[in-house]
């Protein structure tokens, strides 16, 4: 017998309606809420699948490269060539060594692509200062003796114009050494120690503090004298006193000796400015500069003796 309009059944309360069964629409429906939902929690808690496709550049396997070149032409055509073969992001580049040096280490560089030949600092003494783990390729015109000590030391090399074949192969390798203790800066410069013995090389320009930021490159000849300050040093040349982020005797042993002597635990001079030596009392010698004041420093009574010999009196 069919239910009467009205009639409730014993076991549900009043006012409420027996549950229809769900049709299929509303189950796909809610199956589709709930997935929605699920989503939306496993993002928020960072699991989401979808994210698995936007992994940061760094683990889609681009190079992080650097690049050294004090000419701008070729840093721009090494620039160009690594871009253009989408294996590599350039990080950064430099026209100078110094500039290098500081940026570097804070860029996450994997590979560093570096000049040989650049004034005031060479790519070989950049490699001895720098602190980084990217691997090294260096760039460099024809130089017959660096080439075969290249290539009797297993170093990656490219010569300018960069050409893309060997960009190429160079890539593989650089892509294939990740993480090989074999490949990192102290490596290459045992090697090179072994293969490619080089003359010291001092330095012919210094990167001088003009402040609020400002650097500048100045020919050593230029300066007359460096007197220690601090930790830092200030480099006297005609246009005033600036100055150098490295203490004396860090530049003592980057200037050459044939220019320029240690007079004092807090002085070098440029022998080629002094003008006058006098003799003092208790074997002491005073240095008259040729610059505009007339500058006069004093020889250390323990360094006259190697002074005048260097200025043959």
């Amino acid at each position: 017998m069919g239910r009467r309009a009205g009639h409730r059944s014993p076991n549900r309360p009043a006012g409420t309606r027996a549950r229809q069964p769900a049709r299929p629409a509303e189950r796909a429906l809610r199956r589709a809420g709930d997935t929605r939902r699920s989503r939306l929690r496993r993002r928020r808690a960072g699991h989401d699948d979808d994210s698995r496709s936007r992994e940061p550049e760094a683990v889609t396997g681009r190079l992080r490269a650097y690049v050294v070149d004090d000419e701008p032409g070729a840093l721009k055509q090494v620039v160009q060539s690594l871009k253009s073969t989408g294996r590599v992001d350039v990080v950064g580049t430099a026209t100078c060594a110094e500039t290098a040096l500081v940026e570097v280490p804070t860029r996450d560089v994997e590979a560093l692509f570096l000049d040989i030949h650049m004034p005031g600092m060479s790519g070989f003494e950049l490699l001895e200062r720098m602190r980084t783990s990217a691997l090294v390729v260096f760039v460099t015109a024809h130089d017959e003796h660096a080439l075969r000590a290249f290539e009797a030391a297993a170093i990656d090399y490219l010569l300018k114009p960069v050409k893309r074949e060997r960009l190429e192969r160079t890539l593989d390798r650089l892509e294939s050494r990740r993480g090989d203790p074999g490949a990192s800066v102290q490596a290459v410069l045992e090697k090179l120690a072994r293969h490619y013995p080089r003359a010291p090389a001092y330095a012919e320009r210094i990167s001088l503090d003009l402040g609020q930021q400002r650097t500048q490159l100045v020919e050593v000849a230029k300066i007359s004298h460096f007197l220690a300050q601090g930790k830092g040093t200030v480099a006297v040349t005609a246009s005033g006193s600036h100055l150098v982020d490295r203490a004396l005797g860090e530049l003592e042993e980057r200037l050459d000796p044939r220019q320029f002597v240690r007079i004092h635990r807090s002085a070098i001079v440029n022998l080629a400015w002094v003008a006058e030596v006098q003799p003092e009392l208790g074997g002491r010698l005073t240095v008259k500069l040729k610059d505009g004041p007339r500058t006069e420093l004093q020889v250390a009574r323990d360094r006259a003796r190697a002074f005048r010999e260097r200025m043959v009196l």
